[in-house]
């Protein structure tokens, strides 16, 4: 979301010009070693801490990415992403360690004190100017969100919300399609959380607010008593993903990405997406 605080990235789906796009180049710097031996073995990997897999995400963590706002618990699509992933480079849960991250400073130029950050930061190619990325581990829609009886609450179309004051968390790609997808007329209210936006929807100086969808199923259901899903915004070009933010460079990113698409092959994240995730309810704007 992140659009996210989102909105959190669902990685954290790349959080983020911030326009969408497709999968990254994946870096597979680190992976080049004498044939016969595995360069992603985990006594071969470069991490920051021997022997433990450091991972940051923002704090609060929200739901469906994460659970009760405890990353380590395993629960929530990020949560059980990152868990599964550890587990492909050859680390168990409990050398797996997390550290808040703010969002806008995990992609951010500069050097990293971790090794990977998952926070449903979007891949796009400006981000990567400054960091590495994995390949996406979720593609996401931008969603609009209101309150029954609201000025948008029946709205069938982007003309529909034109004339509507919304809003979005600063920094994400839900601001970015909010700003040049929709177009309103009124200048988009910006916010430094999601929780922020939803407390100004609550006090009713928007009528919506753009977040992903899984993030627009949780505010909906779980922040705003009488919450409404608007709409997806239209699936322009290329899909939007999600995925793990890596220090610019870093000689774990071929690995990182390796892992995830073998979660993807599997069927791991498939499987995860209907566990914590789903993407019904939500009708097409036009």
């Amino acid at each position: 979301m992140r659009t996210r605080a989102v909105v959190v990235g669902l990685a954290v789906l790349a959080v983020v010009g911030l326009a969408a796009c497709a999968p990254a180049d994946n870096n597979s710097s680190g992976t080049s070693t004498p044939s016969g031996v595995d360069a992603c073995a985990k006594d071969k990997l470069a991490v920051t801490t021997a022997g433990t897999l450091t991972v940051g995400t923002d704090k609060p963590a929200y739901e469906p990415w994460f659970s009760n706002n405890d990353p380590s618990n395993g629960k929530g699509y990020e949560s059980a992403v990152t868990y599964a992933l550890a587990k492909k480079l050859g680390f168990g849960q409990a050398e797996v360690k997390w550290q808040t991250v703010q969002f806008n400073t995990a992609f951010a130029p500069g050097p990293k004190a971790f090794d990977l950050d998952v926070n449903q930061v979007s891949i796009s190619e400006e981000r990567r100017k400054a960091v590495d990325f994995s390949s996406g581990y979720y593609d996401v829609r931008q969603t609009v969100i209101t309150t029954a009886g609201s000025k948008i609450a029946n709205a069938k179309s982007l003309a529909d919300l034109v004339d509507a004051k919304l809003g979005a968390q600063v920094g994400t790609t839900s601001y970015t399609e909010l700003r040049d997808v929709i177009k309103p007329k009124q200048t988009p209210a910006v916010f430094d959380s999601n929780d922020l936006a939803v407390q100004a929807l609550k006090n009713k100086q928007l009528d919506g607010i753009v977040v992903d969808l899984p993030t627009a199923f949780y505010m909906t259901a779980a922040q705003l008593g009488n919450g409404k899903i608007v709409g997806q915004l239209p699936a322009g070009g290329k899909a939007e993903q999600f995925g793990f933010v890596l220090a610019k460079g870093s000689k774990l990113t071929g690995c990182v990405t390796q892992a995830v698409d073998a979660l993807k092959a599997d069927g791991t994240l498939a499987n995860l997406q209907k566990q914590y995730l789903t993407e019904s309810g939500a009708p097409e704007l036009s």
